[in-house]
C-alpha cells in the first residue's frame, strides 16, 4: 500500500475512532481498546455480507457447499503459509476459488447427487489442508484459523472488507432474481436467457473470496453457521424477498454488534457468540411462526 493511500486508511479510522468515543463504554475511552474499536467496524462491514449471500445461499439451497468452501480457504491459507506467501490470504483465495470453480463444474458435468460430489471435495480439501499443516507441528498453530480472532483484524485489512461489501452488494443487486429463477426452474432461467452454470459459476467464486476473507476472523468452524443463519432467522419472519432481505441483514448487523460486545466482556471467542445470538433469533423467530 503507497504512502498515501496508507494517510488516507489513517484519517479514515481516526474519523471511526472519534465516532465511537462519544459511545458510553470504558473501550470507546479516548486512545484505548483499538483492537476492539477495529474489530466492530469488521463486524459492521462483514455482518451485512454475510447477510446478503446468506439469502442467496438459503435460497439456491446451497449450504452445503458454503460449508465446503470453507474448507477449502482453510487449506488454502495452509498452502499460502507453506508457498513463503507473505500474505497467505492471497494463496487462500486463489485455491478457494479453484475449489470452487471445480465443485460447481462437476455438479454440472458428473451422474452423482450434488451432496455427494460436494462431500468428497469438501473431505479431501480438509484433509489435504490438515496433512500440510500438521506436518510434524501438532494442531496448535491451526487455532486462529479453526476458531478465529476477530479481535486481530487490523486496519488494512479493513478497507479489503469494505471493497468486497461493497462488491457484494452490487453482485446481489445483479444477480439475486436470476439465482433464484435458476433454483426454482433451471428450463425456465434457460428460456430467460440465463446460464444456469455461468451463474452458479460466478455465485460460487463470490462465496469463495467472501469466505476466504473473513475466515481467519471468523474461524473455519463458524463460518457457515454465519452464511446460513441470517436468512434462516429472516425467512421465518417473511415471504417477501424484499423484506427477506433485509430482515437478514438487519439480524447480522445486530448479532454481529452484540455478539462482538458480549464477547469483549466475556471474554470469549467473538464469532462463536455471534453465531449463538443467531442461533437465538432462528429459535424465537421459528416459535413466533409456529404460534401464529
Amino acid at each position: 500500500m503507497s504512502i498515501r493511500n496508507t494517510a488516507v486508511l489513517g484519517d479514515i479510522m481516526q474519523v471511526w475512532y472519534a465516532i465511537v468515543d462519544l459511545l458510553p463504554f470504558s473501550w470507546a475511552e479516548p486512545g484505548q481498546g483499538l483492537f476492539f474499536k477495529n474489530a466492530l467496524l469488521a463486524v459492521l462491514l462483514i455482518a451485512p455480507l454475510f447477510g446478503l449471500l446468506s439469502t442467496m445461499i438459503v435460497n439456491t439451497n446451497m449450504a452445503f457447499f458454503s460449508e465446503s468452501l470453507g474448507h477449502g480457504a482453510f487449506t488454502g491459507m495452509v498452502v499460502g503459509t507453506l508457498a513463503g506467501f507473505t500474505e497467505p490470504l492471497w494463496g487462500a483465495v486463489v485455491f478457494s476459488i479453484i475449489f470452487a470453480l471445480l465443485v460447481t463444474v462437476t455438479r454440472a458435468k458428473a451422474r452423482l447427487s450434488s451432496d455427494t460430489i460436494i462431500g468428497v471435495y469438501s473431505a479431501v480439501s480438509i484433509a489435504l489442508g490438515l496433512v500440510l499443516a500438521t506436518r510434524g507441528t501438532g494442531l496448535s498453530k491451526l487455532n486462529s484459523l479453526l476458531v478465529g480472532d476477530l479481535m486481530s483484524v487490523r486496519p488494512a485489512e479493513l478497507l479489503w472488507a469494505a471493497l468486497l461489501l461493497l462488491g457484494v452488494v452490487v453482485y446481489w443487486l445483479i444477480a439475486a432474481n436470476k439465482l433464484v429463477t435458476i433454483s426454482l426452474h433451471r428450463s425456465i432461467a434457460m428460456s430467460r436467457g440465463i446460464r444456469p452454470v455461468l451463474s452458479e459459476l460466478i455465485f460460487s467464486v463470490v462465496v469463495a473470496i467472501s469466505v476466504t476473507v473473513a475466515i481467519r476472523w471468523v474461524g473455519m468452524l463458524v463460518i457457515n453457521a454465519l452464511l446460513i443463519l441470517p436468512a434462516a432467522a429472516a425467512r421465518n419472519l417473511t415471504g417477501s424477498m424484499g423484506r427477506f432481505t433485509l430482515a437478514s441483514v438487519l439480524l447480522a448487523l445486530i448479532c454481529g454488534i452484540g455478539g462482538c460486545i458480549g464477547a469483549y466482556y466475556i471474554g470469549c471467542a467473538a464469532s462463536a457468540l455471534i453465531v449463538l445470538c443467531l442461533g437465538g433469533c432462528f429459535g424465537l423467530t421459528m416459535l413466533a411462526r409456529v404460534r401464529s
